[in-house]
């Protein structure tokens, strides 16, 4: 890889804003390289690259670097605009709509199942329940005008923005399921979002960056202790 061409990807495997990158890069068919970050014991790179925020995912592309998922997406899209298809639409109004849904399944969804990590009993059963609802919204007021019928994925045959977010945040929700003992995306109330979401997760290279099962178990019973307060406690 020529050195003024030189793109870095620090990530850590269990990173949802990670992922992100690692597909849309996939996708746009750019050749780069992948540092594996441990977040207990940053790395020296890691710390000089984003000395402000600390975290991945971190973007090096010929030796200056990019921070924040969403902020490292968009300079994806405009520098190698011409390499593979679009992540974003064409049509102005359509790129804001998907923009605007991919903030809602990050701050409603995501931020609703961090929430389960870190409640038990009546608390825990309300925080399932507020994200069926916001999957109920997706659906309802979201998929209805941006899933185009006929379409496999919102970007149309390839995986796009929205594609993207939503497959890191759900698309290993059969673990989810099975680590919290509920439902969470059940298809006869969201048939629509269930079916989106399943297309999402055949998509070869959701296969090929997916963790094991046992794995994403284990990440998620190490968060929970972390987070739970008679955890903490005892």
């Amino acid at each position: 890889m020529a050195e003024q061409n030189r793109v870095v990807l620090y990530g850590m495997w269990a990173s949802p804003f990670a992922k992100r990158i690692h597909l849309a890069l996939k996708i746009k068919g750019i050749p780069f390289e992948y540092v594996e970050e441990d977040l207990q014991n940053k790395s020296p790179d890691l710390l000089k690259f984003n000395p402000v925020y600390k975290k991945v995912p971190v973007l090096v592309h010929n030796g200056r670097s990019i921070c924040e998922s969403a902020i490292i997406f968009e300079y994806i899209e405009e520098v190698w605009n011409n390499n593979g298809p679009s992540l974003l639409p064409q049509d102005p109004y359509k790129r804001a709509q998907v923009r605007f849904w991919a903030d809602y399944v990050q701050k409603q969804v995501f931020e609703g199942l961090f929430l389960l990590m870190k409640t038990e009993g009546e608390a825990q059963e309300k925080a399932i329940e507020d994200v069926k609802e916001k999957l109920k919204v997706l659906e309802e007021q979201g998929l209805k005008d941006l899933l185009a019928e006929g379409s496999t994925f919102v970007n149309g045959d390839e995986l796009g923005y929205l594609d993207i977010v939503m497959l890191t945040v759900l698309g290993m929700y059969k673990v989810h399921e099975e680590f919290f003992g509920v439902k969470i995306v059940e298809e006869e109330k969201i048939p629509v979002v269930f079916s989106w979401l399943n297309r999402l997760i055949e998509h070869p290279l959701a296969k090929e960056v997916a963790p094991p099962k046992e794995k994403v178990l284990g990440f998620l019973h190490f968060i929970r202790q972390k987070l739970l307060p008679s955890q903490a406690a005892a």
